[in-house]
């Protein structure tokens, strides 16, 4: 999409999904029911090349997370269907389910002003750079300070750099257009 909006060249079409419907014929209806929003929206809005309807089903929530992790998407977003549509807030009657990735890394480094780990992807017998993990749970963080400072190599004014024998199992998001894990987060070291 961004590369859609940043060229005047792009001959890459962008489609409108809609997934909900907030006001019909001006009145506000995030009050009724999800199911009852969404057979509002089946009435006024037809599917073109410009506009589709997101779709949704009643239950069976688990095999059609199994089709989005065969296919490599995102997730799925599972809402209750009675659920009202709340502007601004996060409902516990949605629940987004994302299908993470996971890849072994290394921890090459540090940042000095505030929490976030380099990692490195082995790719080669090189060590690629993989991105900054900033999602550690607290034993594992004191875990890693009580073990980098033999591993440090240099440093300069925002990060310690470290030999590369620090392994764990990240779980993110997907690739950037750049190569690195999107939102890595920790799961366990690898001894």
């Amino acid at each position: 999409m961004m590369e859609r909006f940043q060229s005047k060249k792009s001959e890459l079409t962008i489609q409108y999904c809609v997934f909900d419907l907030l006001y019909y014929n001006g009145q506000n209806v995030t009050h009724l029911p999800l199911y009852e929003r969404k057979e509002l929206l089946d009435k006024i809005v037809e599917d073109t090349d410009m506009i589709s309807k997101v779709r949704w089903m009643y239950g069976n929530s688990p095999a059609y997370f199994e089709l989005v992790k065969q296919q490599g998407l995102e997730g799925i977003v599972q809402k209750k269907a009675n659920s009202k549509y709340e502007i601004g807030k996060r409902s516990h009657d949605w629940l987004k389910v994302i299908n993470y990735q996971y890849t072994d890394a290394v921890i090459t480094g540090l940042r000095k002003d505030e929490f976030g780990l380099l990692l490195g992807i082995k790719v080669d017998n090189r060590i690629k750079p993989a991105g900054i993990m900033e999602f550690v749970t607290p034993v594992a963080r004191k875990q890693f300070y009580n073990r980098y400072q033999d591993f440090i190599v240099d440093e300069n004014n925002k990060f310690i750099y470290l030999d590369p024998k620090i392994k764990c199992r990240v779980k993110f998001r997907n690739y950037t257009k750049n190569g690195l894990l999107r939102i890595p987060s920790f799961v366990e070291y690898i001894l």
